[in-house]
């Protein structure tokens, strides 16, 4: 089995684990990132608060829903971008210890080539998984309205934390969302916001940067300390991966609030703050109506979960990558051994 195939099949693993324990927060999130109502925006309402509040007006099943796309896209999304990232970082290793028979470099990738191996593997992942996140984005900010905003939307009803009889709209599922999206823009509505995506793999691209950095230096560190022991533990791994994303999702928020902007279901009111025709619509509306603030919307919580789903799928695809390759290494160890006569 090949490396790459094995830290595919472990990435896939990892980010399925990281997902399940952090969808709620997720949840939350595209909801904060999609709000446009000004009103509602007077009161800041934490993340905690929020997902209390989903639960009481809609229901535990909210904080789930699209989970099942989600956990294809997550699965899809880790399995492409390691499975390439692996056989692009084998050809930059390859690269640079042929430069180094040449007198150039000391044989190992350095920062810039890790950045442009992440940028690839993240552009091919992109381009094959937008249109599973479309439909994820969809399900996660469908909501259901309750009785008096349904009747007058735009008169001032009781305080949001009110819980309120709920309107339950048809069945909202995969199959709903899929034919929605085809309806309102053919096949090209499954790549809507993809443009801001694509310059948003510079996220995973100063992830991995920074993770790969600091556990380069980590293990030369302990190799010097401990007698060429350079073993790192699982909660290393894990706070290297909490570290590498706080840092990357700092930097690259705004691009992802105006893609959740796109992919979200569009308002089809006369409104046409509500309304996005593309990527430099969006950040115009934005900033002419809502200002620079619109763009860290929901930022709080997605530090949160970004943080803790990547300490998550750094422990777990490491630890997985660990034992798959300890299994190989046994395995063959019992073929080499000779059958008895």
């Amino acid at each position: 089995m090949s490396d790459a195939l094995i830290n595919g099949l472990a990435g896939a693993g990892g980010g399925i684990i990281a997902q399940i324990i952090t969808y709620p927060l997720q949840t939350v999130n595209a909801r904060q990132q999609t709000e446009r109502d000004l009103k509602k925006e007077k009161r800041k309402v934490g993340a905690i608060e929020q997902m209390c509040q989903v639960v009481k007006q809609e229901g535990w099943e909210r904080l789930y829903g699209g989970l099942t796309p989600s956990l294809v896209g997550t699965a899809a999304s880790q399995g492409v971008y390691y499975y390439f990232y692996q056989i692009f970082r084998n050809k930059a290793e390859t690269a640079a210890l042929q430069s180094q028979k040449k007198g150039i470099g000391d044989g190992s990738v350095g920062m810039l080539s890790s950045l442009l191996v992440a940028a690839l593997s993240g552009c091919v992942n992109v381009l094959l998984t937008n249109p599973i996140w479309v439909v994820v984005t969809r399900m996660q900010t469908h909501t259901k309205i309750s009785k008096k905003d349904h009747s007058n939307r735009l008169a001032t009803t009781a305080p949001e934390e009110t819980a309120l009889p709920v309107i339950e709209p048809l069945s909202y599922g995969t199959s709903h969302v899929i034919q929605e999206v085809y309806d309102e823009a053919g096949l090209f509505g499954f790549w809507k916001g993809v443009f801001p995506t694509l310059i948003m793999v510079s996220n995973p691209s100063i992830q991995f940067m920074l993770y790969e950095t600091m556990l380069k230096k980590l293990k030369k560190r302990r190799a010097l300390s401990k007698q060429g022991n350079n073993g790192v533990a699982a909660l290393e791994i894990f706070l290297l991966g909490a570290l590498a994303k706080l840092g990357a999702t700092v930097v690259t928020y705004p691009l992802l609030v105006v893609k959740s902007r796109l992919q979200a279901k569009q308002v089809t009111t006369g409104d046409k703050r509500h309304h996005y025709k593309g990527t430099l619509d969006a950040i115009l509306k934005m900033i002419r109506y809502e200002g620079f603030a619109g763009f860290y919307k929901g930022m709080n919580t997605k530090i949160i979960q970004s943080v803790l789903a990547a300490a998550v799928l750094f422990m777990v695809k490491e630890e997985l990558v660990k034992g798959v390759r300890l299994l190989l290494i046994k395995d063959g160890i019992n073929t080499m051994k000779p059958k008895p006569l």
